[in-house]
């Protein structure tokens, strides 16, 4: 999406050759947040005026994560993510996408899946390339570590959802209305025998005080199950892809075009003057013929095993 320069600033940090249309993306998603967050005080939804203000917290994580820990995000991937954190909070939640377009729970939890393994992959491969937690895993460990991270925050955000739902009384799972049902509660013989339920056209509630609500959705709700099960099949299938691109990114020694927008590396904290000249001086004879053999190529680690 954006191409970085090879060459570093005297904090260790690329530059961006498209800092323009970069700075613009900002910009254009802080500036949207804010002209949300005034309507939403006017409207006096003061919840509503939370989630614009984590919305802005949260779009400075990336520049945060950069500078603590020294490493590089690919422009790629700190541009997805601000858009996944916008139309997350402020489409999905206050503009109620979720509810106005079926698939957009599902298209955000399946990017969320590719993400959360393109993180976890980051992370074993940042501490794989550092000199005090070095070890060596196969492209095949690796992958598979990306895998397992991406599922386990998945099942951690179901958890959460779960969790604000009974205990805050929320709608984080959404409801799903099917037609039949089958269910071992029904079995009056009580020997775990499975009731067949089918064709469900509606479902009467009746209230403590003996009156009736007929709830007129065509079938029976499901309180959240359906949404839990397919948000954890698209994050499943989301890992799945970008573990196969990880694998071949390891697998060919970090030269995937593809897998290099979403893997930060770390940045070597710059030498002194008197280290860093003689280390100019070294490198310099020792340069290999091709320079763009050694542009935005992080060290991999070794896969002989």
């Amino acid at each position: 999406m954006f191409k970085k320069s090879s060459k570093k600033s005297g904090h260790g940090f690329r530059h961006v050759e498209n800092r323009r249309l970069l700075a613009l993306i900002y910009s254009f998603l802080r500036l949207s947040v804010i002209l949300v967050m005034i309507a939403q005080i006017f409207n006096r939804n003061y919840e509503n005026v939370f989630l614009c203000i984590l919305t802005l917290v949260l779009f400075m994580m990336p520049s945060l994560i950069e500078r603590q820990l020294r490493i590089d995000l690919p422009d790629t991937l700190e541009v997805i993510i601000l858009l996944f954190i916008f139309a997350a909070e402020i489409l999905g939640e206050i503009q109620a996408y979720y509810i106005h377009f079926p698939y957009w729970d599902t298209m955000l939890h399946t990017l969320n899946g590719f993400l959360c393994a393109a993180i976890g992959f980051s992370l074993v491969d940042l501490l794989d390339r550092t000199e005090r937690f070095s070890f060596k895993l196969s492209p095949v460990f690796m992958a598979l570590t990306a895998f397992c991270f991406s599922m386990t925050v998945g099942v951690l955000w179901e958890f959460f959802e779960h969790f604000v739902d009974t205990h805050l009384f929320f709608d984080m799972q959404k409801d799903t209305v099917v037609n039949a049902i089958s269910t071992v509660m029904l079995d009056e013989t009580r020997t775990n025998k499975v009731v067949h339920i089918r064709d469900i056209a509606d479902v009467i509630l009746v209230h403590s005080d003996g009156t009736t609500q007929a709830l007129g959705l065509g079938g029976y709700l499901d309180i959240g199950l359906y949404d839990t099960m397919k948000d954890l099949f698209v994050n499943f299938v989301g890992a799945v892809v970008f573990s196969i691109v990880g694998f071949f990114y390891i697998k060919n020694r970090g030269r995937g075009w593809f897998a290099r927008r979403f893997i930060p590396y770390v940045l070597h904290e710059p030498a002194a003057d008197g280290a860093g000249a003689q280390e100019s001086a070294a490198g310099a004879e020792s340069a290999p013929d091709n320079p763009s053999d050694t542009l935005d190529t992080p060290d991999m680690p070794d896969t002989s095993d």
